[in-house]
């Protein structure tokens, strides 16, 4: 049910304003991009199609907090297919950004961020299989580098919303 007090009417202008959301106007809800998208044949909550509606009636709140907005796997299968060339894994990566900029990140996303900036590496390797590969003799992995990791993300708002336990935010400020 959509109460009045949730909608945004000028969401989707704004959004049009946005590099990447300029051509949601231009969606006429056919849902090829919903038929055609590979993460929704194996989803029953994951609808591109619902997505942009929800953006199109001004549910901006409902949007930019929904999880299934991050399960999208930007194959550009929507952008590709749609009749009206709206790009539609543009207008989602758009959507995503201004869910980070208010705080709507999945722990997932926040914890690989995490690892990111503390290792350098998006992913721990763990210890079993560092000593697998030795057991095997097959080269080290490369180390990461968290300091170019840092540099390279210093003014990234995203990092802005991961702030660690102790009041230290991820690019290593107080």
């Amino acid at each position: 049910m959509i109460r009045a007090y949730e909608i945004d009417p000028k969401f989707k202008y704004e959004l049009q304003k946005i590099p990447g959301g300029e051509k949601i106007l231009k969606c006429f809800q056919c849902g090829t991009c919903t038929s055609d998208c590979p993460v929704a044949r194996f989803s029953d909550s994951y609808r591109p199609r619902t997505l942009l509606h929800m953006a199109h009636l001004g549910l901006k709140d409902r949007v930019l907090s929904s999880d299934t907005l991050w399960l999208c796997a930007a194959c550009f299968k929507c952008t590709d297919r749609c009749p009206q060339d709206v790009e539609v894994a543009d207008v989602i990566r758009v959507l995503r950004n201004l869910a980070a900029e208010k705080g709507y990140i999945p722990q997932v996303f926040k914890d690989q961020a995490r690892t990111l900036v503390e290792t350098g590496c998006a992913f721990r390797i763990p210890d079993l299989r560092i000593k697998k590969r030795e057991s095997q003799g097959l080269p080290p992995l490369p180390k990461g580098n968290p300091k170019s990791v840092k540099r390279t993300l210093k003014d990234v708002k995203f990092f802005e919303h991961l702030q660690k336990s102790a009041g230290e935010n991820l690019n290593g400020r107080q």
